[in-house]
């Protein structure tokens, strides 16, 4: 908002209103004294809780004179900027910052920095509790007025979550590559190509953004967005959560389909795979690949990617293997009929997913694509794994918030039929 000089000076002069704040910045010794810091977030937070908004430090807000910030000082600002979306800010707020100069009342150029704060898909809590944006002030929200943000918050997450526009997000943070294998090659501008198959999304404005799943499935680097997309992985040693026997760990970013394809590589480097001599010998690995392959790709495809801070955790133990997803199941999905029925709550994501042909790296897992959406997925792993380990796999609800899935290790000492 306000890109070029000329606009946000002809904004400055009209004075602070719901799209716009002033903050004169002012130092203490090596640190910013002004704006203070709980003051400050709940600005932050009670634009984001409301509409796209623009604040503008090194601008006095009442006499609107263009004061500056040393642009030696300009870093300092930022990062007092990112700590406090970060650090009180609940969940931790996106904004971009940007330096630029501005003429004073004399014509001098000043340093200033404008920063964007999009209106989130979160409702966020600052020190204060929560707040939203009146004109040139904030207001605490009543409990009525929270509840009904909370419900339309709610609602865009829960239906067509993965539609939704990405804040801060722009057609350039798509790779091309990757976004070309979910269209036809299509004579017409990407934009609309890449809008009709909803990787891009139109916000309320007008603005384009990439939607959730495009960002998820079409971006390089999806996690400088969505910061919580992405799988922890760790092997330990024995049988216990504990890591002082961790023995290998990674973070798994990237696409969708690149985190399953690391995800299965992780498997395949820190299982045992056991001999047996039944009269010939026989390699048995302590997890059916296939089964592992299916539960990942539910995990990926299912998760409630609206619940902020949550990963998807995949563990690995001597005795068994646990993968932990954000969110409870889908729709009328429980874990007693999760083998029955069959429901998604990332429509769009699965369909991606259904048109992106498997990695030959992954191996033979029975099928050429991601998904299929027969709800074959829950079987397969029930039938693989019980055929190995002779134990079927188990589902639990932790909180209604988070769903695990154990599948049991194939042991050399076990008895099967």
């Amino acid at each position: 908002m306000f890109d070029s000089t000329e606009e946000l000076l002809r904004k400055i002069r009209l004075g602070e209103d719901t799209s716009l704040e002033l903050k004169t910045v002012r130092f203490r010794g090596g640190k910013v004294a002004d704006p203070k810091r709980d003051d400050l977030a709940d600005e932050l937070a009670a634009i984001a809780n409301t509409h796209d908004g623009v604040v503008v430090f090194g601008v006095d807000d009442k006499s609107r004179d263009i004061i500056g910030i040393p642009v030696e000082r300009l870093e300092d600002v930022e990062r007092y900027v990112f700590e406090i979306c970060n650090e009180s800010i609940r969940p931790p707020l996106l904004f971009r910052s940007f330096r630029m100069e501005l003429p004073d009342s004399s014509g001098s150029l000043q340093a200033i920095l404008k920063v964007d704060i999009p209106r989130s898909l979160f409702v966020h809590e600052s020190p204060g509790g929560y707040f939203y944006r009146q004109g040139s002030s904030r207001r605490k929200m009543q409990p009525d007025y929270l509840a009904r943000l909370f419900q339309q918050r709610s609602q865009a997450r829960l239906i067509r979550f993965d539609e939704q526009p990405v804040p801060n997000s722009t057609i350039s943070d798509l790779s091309e590559p990757l976004w070309r294998r979910f269209t036809s090659r299509s004579e017409e501008h990407p934009e609309i190509v890449l809008l009709k198959r909803n990787l891009l999304s139109r916000e309320e404005n007008g603005t384009i953004r990439c939607s959730v799943a495009g960002m998820l499935l079409c971006c390089e680097q999806p996690q400088r967005f969505l910061f919580n997309a992405y799988i922890e992985a760790v092997r330990y040693r024995g049988v216990k959560q504990d890591s002082n026997y961790q023995i290998d760990a990674q973070k798994i970013y990237g696409p969708l389909d690149v985190q399953i394809n690391q995800a299965m590589a992780f498997l395949k480097r820190n299982q045992t795979v056991f001999a047996e001599k039944t009269p010939y010998r026989i390699e048995k690995p302590q997890f059916s690949e296939r089964a592992v392959f299916e539960a990942i790709v539910n995990a990926v495809a299912h998760r409630d990617y609206s619940i902020f801070g949550s990963k998807i955790r995949f563990f690995i133990f001597d005795d068994r293997l646990e993968i932990y997803s954000p969110g409870a199941p889908p729709n009328t999905v429980t874990v007693e009929n999760i083998a029955l029925r069959q429901a998604t709550r990332n429509e769009l994501i699965t369909s991606l997913l259904a048109d992106t042909p498997i990695a030959e790296a992954v191996g033979n897992v029975g099928r050429g694509f991601y998904m299929e959406k027969r709800g074959d997925g829950v079987p397969i792993i029930f039938e693989e794994s019980l055929r190995l380990s002779g134990r079927k796999p188990e589902y639990q609800l932790i909180d209604n918030a988070e769903l695990l899935l154990t599948i049991w290790a194939f042991l050399p000492s076990q008895n099967h039929d």
